[in-house]
């Protein structure tokens, strides 16, 4: 991810912990939340930067000091930046990319994944630095497009922008607040937390951690620049997450979530975003069993959510959202497949394909009306018609 200058820091509003690790605050008791926010609003003006990530995708939102009313929908990305970008300045892309949909009456949240190669129009945009003329491509493209040219703030401002815009204008959709996570940076909140606790869902083989014949960390296999294509190192042991119920450490536990190439589903991509949707829920449940109420606790978790995460608020106050969502539980979270009913796998014909695009998918119909129904705010209709699309956490 592009590192965030040092530098006077806005206040912010929930959505880190709404978007991430929702539970330090949203699942407590509504007279806890309370006397969290007094205690430690000041703590999480400091630790939060809130930014304008949406641009003109950003929807109409509330104002401050009012109720939070309404459908609510949250752009989610994580980025892909590798160490070896700093030097090239080579862009990142989104490497997952989830809507999170509250309905209006306040009492669950959905979370949606767009899949990463999902063949899609990104709009015409000029960052500033380098304009783009706009065309067919991979979705997690258009966040590279959006931030060429640029280091920091600026580039993760407008990456999310072309993003947040290629996004609505596919679906829709209005947001009304977005966050651009730092997976490798979750590290330093599951050390907060000491641990996390959830259910895998299929074999899965580390091409990243592994040790070698003497016990030591090393790496299992070997990729190439795109991080494709794994071959085994000889000597190395991967690590291995079986089906089952499983604490991580936290090396294990963002290990497991960036896992695509060998599951033993076969679902690639597919299984990583679920698997991702499946850690971040798991991080609100192990919040609100670690007692976060505490304030002898929070402070430290505040500080590692705001190194792994840049925020958009959409102009809503801290305690707005506080008093507003405070009827969601880890538990009302509800993950949804994407292009469940095909198995995940929708290719693009290759006669259908841009040059110099490769591989890539497409959503079908099911998958779009679920979208239309985020929009319209029927996902709990959708979800009733379609069991079969609930991910299993």
């Amino acid at each position: 991810m592009p590192r965030k200058p040092r530098g006077v820091r806005r206040k912010s509003p929930l959505w880190a912990r709404l978007s991430l690790a929702a539970g330090i605050v949203l699942m407590l008791p509504s007279g806890t939340a309370i006397t969290v926010l007094t205690v430690a609003e000041h703590q999480v003006n400091a630790a939060l930067p809130d930014q304008d990530l949406l641009g003109s995708a950003k929807g109409t939102g509330a104002k401050k000091h009012a109720d939070v009313k309404g459908a609510k929908n949250i752009l989610l990305a994580s980025l892909d930046t590798r160490p070896s970008w700093t030097k090239s300045h080579e862009p990142s892309r989104s490497d997952s990319i989830i809507i999170l949909h509250i309905p209006a009456d306040h009492t669950t949240a959905y979370m949606l994944s767009i899949p990463r190669d999902t063949l899609i129009d990104i709009p015409a945009f000029d960052n500033g630095a380098q304009k783009y003329g706009g065309g067919q491509n991979k979705i997690n493209s258009a966040f590279a497009y959006g931030s060429r040219g640029l280091d920091g703030d600026k580039a993760i401002q407008e990456g999310t922008k072309l993003l947040a815009q290629t996004v609505t204008n596919k679906f829709g959709i209005q947001l009304d607040g977005a966050a651009i996570i730092d997976f490798s940076g979750f590290k330093q909140v599951l050390q907060v937390l000491g641990k996390v606790c959830m259910y895998v869902d299929e074999n899965v083989t580390s091409i990243h951690v592994g040790k070698d014949k003497n016990g030591k960390f090393a790496v299992p296999y070997k990729t190439d620049s795109a991080g494709a294509n794994a071959r085994k190192i000889s000597g190395v042991t991967p690590n291995k997450y079986t089906i089952g119920n499983h604490c991580f450490t936290p090396v294990e536990a963002l290990d497991y979530a960036r896992q695509r190439d060998l599951l033993s589903k076969g679902d690639g991509d597919y299984g990583r975003q679920r698997h991702q949707q499946q850690l971040l829920k798991a991080i609100m449940k192990t919040a609100a069993s670690k007692g976060l109420n505490s304030p002898t606790k929070l402070p430290g978790l505040l500080s590692a959510i705001g190194k792994a995460m840049v925020v958009d608020g959409g102009g809503v106050s801290l305690e707005d959202w506080v008093l507003s969502m405070s009827t969601i539980k880890p538990d009302d979270m509800i993950t949804l497949k994407t292009n469940a009913d095909s198995g995940g796998f929708r290719t693009v014909p290759k006669d259908q394909t841009p040059p110099g695009v490769g591989s890539s998918q497409y959503l079908d119909d099911e998958s779009l009306k679920m979208f239309a129904a985020a929009k319209n705010d029927t996902l709990g209709q959708f979800v009733l018609t379609h069991p079969t699309w609930l991910a299993s956490t």
